[in-house]
């Protein structure tokens, strides 16, 4: 199984900056893509940024040109660089991996618990 865990989230005003981290572990083989999505009240859960194995990326709209995902591989690790914020991007912000782990034939996908970021106007 892969078990993934946030870090990160808090309490910032508005044009500050967060960072957030993601860090799989268990019984992994292959991790294809990490990820972030978030949801806030009363809204779908939506795409923050994804990046691939190959290191290609993709944005959510919203937050394109103020957020930056990264991964160390090294260390089954992504991040978000979470730049300008705005109160619109207060949320619960969840961590996503499509892994393979042992014992299992193909990729499943798996989800951190969350973490919540809050900006204040």
């Amino acid at each position: 199984q892969v078990q993934l865990v946030e870090s990160g989230g808090g309490l910032v005003q508005a044009g500050g900056s967060l960072r957030l981290s993601c860090a799989a572990s268990g019984t992994i083989v292959s991790i294809n893509s990490m990820g972030w999505y978030r949801q806030a009240p009363g809204k779908q859960r939506e795409l923050v940024a994804i990046i691939t194995s190959a290191d290609n990326t993709n944005y959510g709209n919203s937050v394109k040109g103020r957020f930056t995902i990264s991964r160390d591989n090294a260390k089954n690790t992504v991040y978000l660089q979470m730049n300008d914020l705005k109160p619109e991007d207060t949320a619960v912000y969840y961590c996503k991996a499509v892994a393979l782990a042992y014992s299992w034939t193909s990729y499943q996908v798996y989800w951190g618990q969350g973490t919540q970021v809050t900006v204040s106007s």
